[in-house]
């Protein structure tokens, strides 16, 4: 039998031969008159059938094991395909968020240098326009053409295509962050990094083979053929979550009889919003995974009313460290919730098994060794770093970059999360928010995570922002606040009520009476993969600017 060692793909070929009709992923091809989603299906089998077929495909157009693969194609099944069919050659695949913009998005292909691409039809020509970015690229494949359908009939096959054969540390993918708090960065996962991510998803959320998941990050239904998951493609435009018709959304999750999910606050609230409305529930999730950004705690109660079978996770992360910690709603909201109201933090759990939290004393500097930090007190707030067996060791390409993010330990590295947080004498993870956007004010740092929490609770807050006025510290603390719809002030004395019962909501914080201004904006800008991640340093700027005209 043919041993592929640690090449991910593995678990692909593994689930064709366990479960081989069993559903692998559902695509939404229409909505009937009624509402209801309808969806083409293929199994396991089929699914491995057809990413050997791309396997074949990408070969002889020249992709081979070590190819760098800029992979520009939509969130589905033919995702799902090209990926299995690239990590079968031991090619390594470049994925970018198209909505960060095209500026960033040409930055982030001219620094990855791919050398194939791999890309829907409009993607494949833009290629092919005079843009410096793509002047590396020398193989192209254009998929969901008449051509490339040609393509993937004449290379499918009944017999399986052996497996590129690859070590834990081969190179598997480079993923790049969302640039949320800097520029984008590409992160370089191996395939034994893979196989840890899949192991603690599993392990930690006690996934089981059979179950059904939409995923409402693309990235995330990659996992699933690896978890025995059948994937249901969600109609939703993946850089605009927040902007998603919830009535397809939630008729598949019914329809379809979806056991697990995962998504942005953005997305959890429009979802949960429509299900009240329509006094609808989802009887059939056990289990419902929000992250991304801070969770209100009414979205987590709305949650728990609509999913009243699921439990209902909110785990803490990154691209680079995925997954750190995690901890349930019903834990979150029975013992947590006024303590981050009073500035506490938000509680984001307890480490999950096989990775390892510590709070170290901030430093700008590059630490050469884990014998450099020095340990933070329990319960005092400093910077986040996390070592386990899914922790990426670098960013592709920016050796500067991984001497400040990454701690060498021995054979093992931590990962410094740009985060700040705490472990109280509980052992939970509380989190303060991102050390870019703390805010130095002439009596000391204010943390946006000790201080939102408590002005969120406000039930006409749809969102609000910690932010700093001035070009240098000190800076004047203020708030910018997105209310909810049909509650925006309109004249200067629904301001000032506006703003006495923020403060009043937020009497129990003692530092909630450094804020000096409170101003309201109709919409604050967020990132583009989640639609929550608030752009709190831009907002300074804005604010700044607005406020010395």
């Amino acid at each position: 039998m043919h041993d592929p060692g640690r090449n991910v793909a593995r678990h692909l070929r593994a689930a064709a031969t366990q479960t081989p009709d069993l559903t692998a992923t559902l695509s939404p091809l229409s909505v009937s008159p009624t509402g209801r989603v309808v969806h083409a299906r293929c199994s396991f089998r089929q699914l491995d059938q057809a990413s050997d077929a791309a396997a074949r495909v990408f070969h002889a157009e020249g992709i081979t094991q070590g190819t760098r693969v800029l992979l520009a194609v939509r969130p589905g099944h033919d995702l799902i395909v090209c990926m299995f069919g690239l990590l079968k050659l031991g090619a390594i695949p470049v994925a970018i968020d198209p909505g960060m913009g095209f500026r960033s998005y040409l930055n982030c292909v001219r620094h990855a240098r791919p050398t194939a691409l791999v890309a829907v039809r409009a993607a494949h020509w833009l290629s092919l326009l005079p843009f410096a970015a793509f002047n590396s690229l020398e193989h192209r494949v254009a998929i969901g053409t008449r051509h490339w359908c040609r393509q993937l009939a004449q290379g499918a096959s009944a017999d399986p295509r052996p497996l590129a054969v690859l070590s834990a540390d081969d190179p598997a993918a480079i993923l790049f962050t969302s640039g949320s708090t800097g520029a984008p960065k590409g992160v370089a996962y191996t395939h034994g990094m893979f196989d840890a991510q899949i192991e603690l998803v599993r392990a930690t959320y006690g996934i089981e083979p059979g179950e059904v998941d939409m995923p409402m990050l693309p990235v995330f239904a990659l996992f699933n053929p690896a978890l025995g998951m059948t994937t249901v493609t969600p109609l939703l435009n993946p850089t605009k979550p927040a902007s998603a018709d919830p009535a397809p959304i939630v008729a598949a999750l019914l329809s379809e009889r979806v056991t697990n999910s995962f998504g942005s606050p953005a997305i959890w609230a429009r979802i949960a919003d429509h299900c009240d409305q329509r006094r609808l529930t989802l009887p059939h999730l056990r289990r419902v995974l929000i992250a991304g950004a801070p969770v209100p705690d009414g979205l987590l109660e709305q949650l728990r009313r609509i999913a009243p079978q699921a439990r209902i996770h909110t785990p803490y992360g990154a691209t680079e460290c995925l997954p750190v910690s995690t901890i349930e709603a019903t834990e979150l909201l029975a013992t947590h919730r006024e303590e981050a109201r009073r500035g506490g933090g938000t509680c984001v759990g307890r480490a999950v098994a096989g990775v390892e939290i510590r709070i170290i004393r901030e430093t700008e500097s590059a630490l050469g060794s884990l014998a450099e930090t020095t340990p933070c007190a329990p319960g005092e707030v400093g910077e986040i770093i996390a070592t386990g067996p899914s922790v990426t060791r670098a960013y592709d390409g920016l050796p500067a970059a991984t001497a400040l993010a990454k701690i060498p330990d021995g054979e093992s590295v931590w990962h410094r999360m740009g985060d700040l947080g705490a472990i109280g004498s509980d052992g939970l993870l509380r989190f303060f928010g991102r050390r870019a956007e703390k805010i130095r004010t002439a009596q000391g740092d204010l943390y946006t995570e000790a201080l939102e929490p408590a002005f969120r609770a406000h039930p006409h807050v749809a969102r609000c922002a910690l932010i700093g006025l001035g070009t240098k510290a000190p800076l004047l603390p203020a708030l910018v606040v997105e209310p909810k719809e049909g509650h925006f002030p309109t004249n200067a004395g629904e301001r000032e009520k506006f703003i006495a019962t923020l403060r009043s909501q937020a009497a129990n914080n003692p530092q909630a009476v450094a804020i000096t201004h409170i101003f309201f904006q109709a919409k604050l800008p967020v990132d583009v993969r989640h639609n929550a991640k608030i752009h709190r340093l831009q907002l300074s700027k804005e604010w700044t600017a607005r406020t010395r005209a």
